[in-house]
């Protein structure tokens, strides 16, 4: 590869994280507290690229200026650049379009299950949810405390959990990805919604649910997925940070 199409693509791809990192699509790869060291990332490679092209621009001045030189080895040294130049093509695509988050294909292929905080808590440490007719909770939280509570501190709750749709093995999930870095350490969350008033809905859909969970659903042989009978189910717009933590 020629050092022109190295330096642009360092550019590039600079540009790519420090881009994603102010408009929030980075969010789709790693948590908030990696934003800092995305610009950061970014930035770096921009400005060892731009430094590069001044260094090279600045080497050829100086070659013009020195006179031609008689390449004597009588060898022809120009290759194509083709096949370099379409490396760029990756590159662009980062630049241009941002991939979409994990969704209900990540949950379908991997097991859920709850972290491994929860298992090993006592029921100690699930204290008792707060007042209120309808306490929002994370799905990371309800499925802890469904899996693991054994003061049943959900039990007789009415709760809101927001998530995406997955249909698998005639039933219909909702779902988050919970990371603890990135996207590639991502495992799922999982609460089996009763009823049907979720299952014409498409998969990956976001909706936002409030009802209560069936006491005793969540078990080992279930992967922790509990039950959970909506009393209402509303389809809302994907969040700008689709996972839990």
């Amino acid at each position: 590869m020629k050092r022109e199409t190295q330096n642009i693509l360092l550019i590039l791809l600079g540009g790519a994280l420090v881009k994603i990192a102010v408009n929030g699509d980075y969010l789709r790869y790693v948590k908030p507290a990696q934003q800092p060291w995305v610009i950061a990332g970014g930035a770096v490679m921009v400005l060892l690229g731009a430094v590069a092209i001044v260094r090279d621009l600045l080497a050829a001045r100086a070659a013009a200026t020195a006179g031609p030189h008689d390449d004597s080895d009588g060898h022809e040294h120009a290759h194509s650049a083709r096949p370099a130049w379409l490396l760029l093509v990756p590159v662009l695509a980062v630049f241009l379009v941002a991939p979409p988050a994990l969704g209900a294909d990540s949950v379908i292929r991997t097991e859920a299950r709850v972290p491994a905080s929860a298992a090993a808590a006592n029921a100690a440490a699930f204290p008792p949810l707060p007042a209120g007719n309808v306490v929002p909770l994370s799905v990371n939280e309800f499925v802890s405390r469904a899996g693991w509570d054994a003061a049943g501190t959900l039990n007789g709750r009415t709760v809101s959990l927001t998530g995406f749709v997955v249909h698998t093995e005639g039933h219909t999930l909702l779902a988050r990805l919970v990371i603890s870095c990135c996207a590639a350490d991502a495992f799922p969350v999982t609460v089996r919604l009763r009823g049907g008033e979720a299952d014409h809905l498409a998969s990956d859909a976001w909706i936002q649910v409030t009802g209560q969970v069936v006491p005793g659903t969540a078990t080992k042989d279930n992967s922790y997925t509990p039950d959970f009978t909506p009393a209402s189910v509303t389809p809302i717009s994907a969040p700008k940070d689709p996972y839990e933590y």
